[in-house]
């Protein structure tokens, strides 16, 4: 039996699904290892989406502290969680947060569509040992951040998207694909503005990626997520702009939108030939112009019988003279 047994080789790669599987990672974490660049995925060959090499698995594998150490690399906390690790008050985590100084790696929204910001637990850790943060942890806030903190700076948005512009990037192919990672972020208005070719647009849109999946597309819950992932400070709309008008230059010099073949206009079929124009030949009247006349005739004709005489008087009756 054993010498008839075929062996089927290892793929060179795999799904994600089975690769989160091998490396004892939920989908999630697996997933947010591939955003950080923990995890490293390639392209796959018959257009179905990303794999991994069966060497980067093993790479993983043989690493101090395989499985753990992985996974802690890639805990994500909620505000609760991350002022426990910082050592904070959750108020004081919150206006940290506002203030860019801790940047989320991830959102959710709950049953109520409130967002809920993660962040990586190994990046809060590394924030409250670091020595020079010591002022921001304990004490009072420093004048100019509570002076940004009352004209209601919140940088998570922003950060998020600047996180996650980087994610894109990194697995974009070309310029196209750059180009398209990077209108995912301006409102389609803007776009508009920068790509004035419907064609290109057209193209373009076809990089462009979709927002983290958060409930059916039209739901105020997906209204949401896309507010969140469109730019809307004045300077980050500017660079985004520049950037993207940049990249489709790189884009066009390597190669041009695809346009529809031109096709010259279809040539009208030969008819009869026109008849010449009788100019000797008087205009004929209308049809409307006939039949009014020809009523004319015969209401003059009838009145002319009735006032002839021979025809009003009866002479068979009359004397004759003698």
């Amino acid at each position: 039996m054993s010498g008839n047994t075929v062996t089927r080789p290892l793929s060179a790669s795999c799904t994600p699904s089975r690769a989160a599987r091998e490396l004892d990672l939920k989908r999630s974490e697996f997933d947010l290892a591939v955003h950080l660049g923990r995890i490293r995925s390639l392209p796959d060959e018959g257009g179905g989406g990303r794999r991994v090499a069966r060497a980067e698995i093993e790479r993983l594998r043989s690493e101090p502290g395989f499985p753990e150490a992985l996974r802690a690399s890639v805990l994500a906390v909620g505000t609760t969680e991350g002022a426990a690790v910082m050592g904070v008050p959750a108020a004081r985590f919150t206006r940290l947060a506002r203030l860019g100084l801790v940047v989320p790696v991830k959102f959710y929204l709950n049953s109520y569509r409130a967002v809920v910001w993660l962040y990586l637990a190994d990046e809060l850790e590394q924030f409250a040992t670091d020595g020079t943060n010591a002022f921001l942890l304990t004490g009072r806030t420093p004048e100019v951040l509570r002076s940004q903190l009352d004209a209601g700076v919140d940088l998570r948005s922003r950060n998020w998207r600047g996180r996650h512009l980087g994610f894109l990037h990194r697995q974009a192919e070309g310029p196209w694909q750059r180009a398209g990672v990077l209108a995912g972020f301006l409102d389609p208005l803007q776009v508009a503005a920068v790509v004035e070719d419907p064609y290109e647009r057209s193209h373009l849109n076809r990089f462009r990626p979709r927002p983290p999946a958060q409930g059916t597309p039209g739901t105020p819950a997906a209204h949401l997520v896309e507010k969140i992932m469109t730019a809307d400070d004045p300077d980050e709309i500017d660079w985004l702009r520049y950037d993207l008008e940049r990249t489709l230059a790189e884009a066009r010099a390597e190669q041009p939108a695809p346009r529809p073949a031109w096709k010259p206009a279809p040539t009208p079929p030969a008819g009869p030939p026109d008849r010449p124009e009788d100019t000797d030949r008087p205009d004929r009247p209308t049809r409307g112009l006939l039949t009014w006349l020809r009523r004319r005739n015969v209401t003059h004709r009838t009145y002319s019988a009735l006032n002839n005489p021979s025809w009003t008087t009866d002479t068979s009756r009359r004397p004759s003279r003698s």
